[in-house]
C-alpha cells in the first residue's frame, strides 16, 4: 500500500493585509431610515394620544 502524502504545515496569514471586505462583519443595527421612521412613528403616537407617553 501507499503511504499518505505529507502535507507542509500552512503559513498563517498575515492581519495586516486582511481584504478590506472583512472589515464589513460585526453586530448589525438599525438602519437610520428604520431610526427615523421608528421616532416618526412614536411622535405621532404621542400626538394623539400624549397620555401614553413612554
Amino acid at each position: 500500500m501507499k503511504r499518505a502524502k505529507r502535507h507542509a504545515v500552512p503559513k498563517p496569514r498575515n492581519p495586516v493585509a486582511r481584504s478590506p471586505l472583512l472589515g464589513k462583519g460585526g453586530a448589525h443595527g438599525k438602519s437610520r431610515g428604520a431610526k427615523r421612521r421608528r421616532e416618526a412613528m412614536k411622535t405621532a403616537k404621542l400626538a394623539r394620544d400624549p397620555e401614553s407617553a413612554d
